[in-house]
Order: structure tokens, then sequence, then C-alpha cells
């Protein structure tokens, strides 16, 4: 049964290795201005059950070997104040990394505004694999993000109320509140980076 597979690796697998790559995060990033917080966790067996549940629009099952094929087993996520951070942090931590895809989300028209955020997904330093855990609970993958305070909290906030609407979903109106506040959260995000940088210069990396 996938949950009883997926609850097996998470607790014997996925938490210990989590909290190593924070600590490896956190070691590469030491020095670096302006960062509000690192973090990294083991997608809890309630979302990764629901995660593989999931059908595609021509309801067949969207994932055949959810155990191989899910990529955010792991999440780790690095919190800036600017704009500008995004990418000085970036640099920083490719520099040590195996990215196999990156990307910066964006909505897909400039006249829309939703989720905003720079991801990757990275194959794990070898050095976090303990060599007594089982092959087949060690992820090939984990999801790193990059994210400004501001698209931080909008995502959050878009998960909880977005995703987890009860019934039919959200209304129209409700959808475009949150396109609303994802425009404010833009458009602050650009007015602090503009000031930072106009008083002290674009950030450097380390």
């Amino acid at each position: 049964m996938i949950e009883d597979e997926y609850r097996t690796r998470y607790e014997k697998v996925l938490v210990p290795l989590a909290a190593s790559l924070s600590e490896l995060l956190t070691e590469h990033l030491d020095g670096h201005k302006r960062i509000d917080r690192i973090s990294s966790r083991a997608k809890s067996v309630e979302r990764f059950v629901a995660k593989a549940a999931k059908l595609t629009e021509q309801n067949t099952q969207k994932y055949e070997h959810p155990l191989d094929q899910i990529q955010d087993q792991i999440g780790a996520r690095v919190t800036v104040f600017y704009k500008s951070d995004v990418e000085s942090v970036r640099k920083v931590l490719m520099r040590y990394l195996r990215p196999v895809e990156s990307k910066d989300l964006v909505p897909a028209s400039e006249w829309e505004f939703g989720y905003f955020g720079w991801h990757s997904v990275c194959l794990f330093p070898a050095e976090l694999i303990l060599p007594d855990w089982p092959a087949e609970f060690v992820p090939n993958f984990f999801e790193l993000q990059v994210k400004t305070l501001f698209q931080h909290a909008w995502s959050e906030a878009n998960h909880d109320l977005g995703y987890k609407a009860e019934g039919d979903g959200l209304t129209p109106d409700q959808n475009r509140m949150l396109a609303f506040a994802s425009a404010q959260a833009w458009g602050a995000d650009r007015a602090f980076d503009e000031l930072f940088c106009e008083l002290h210069g674009p950030p450097k990396s380390a």
C-alpha cells in the first residue's frame, strides 16, 4: 500500500535527510545577508498520498510510480528580504548544487497575477546519504525554492485559502481577490527592492 510504503520511507530516511539538507544550505549561505529563513521539510504522508492520487484531465492516474516520480518528497526553501536577493542567493547555491531543472515561475500572462518564485530540482549531495539507508528509500532529487518574504506569504495564504476551499472551490470574485493580493505583493517587492538598490546598490553574492 502506497501510504505504508511512504510512511516507512518518511520516518526512516526523509525526515533526517531533510534536516541534514537544511544544515548544508545554511552552511553554504553562511554570512549571506538579508536571509530571513532557511528550511527543509519532508512532504507529509497525507500530502504525499493526496498528490499520488491525482488524476489527469483525461481522468487517468497522473503518477504510475509515485514513489519514483514525485520529486518534491523533500523540499527546501530560502526566504530572502528583497527580489534582488533571490538572484544573489541562487548564484551562491548553484556553485554547490547539481540542478537538473530550474525556472522562474510566473503567471502565464503579463495581465495576470498569481504565483511567483524561483524553483530548481536538484540532485541530492552524496555526502548527505547515509550508507545504512536502503537505497530504494532515498529520493534522487529535492525541490529548492528561493522566494522573497512577500512571495512566500502570498503562496502560503493562497495554498491555505485556494487549494483547501470546500465544495466547488473559490468564486470568480474570490479568485480576483487572490490575484489582487498577488499584485500588491508584486508591487511591494518591486518598491522595496528599488529603494534598497537606490540606498545601497545591487546586492552582491557572498
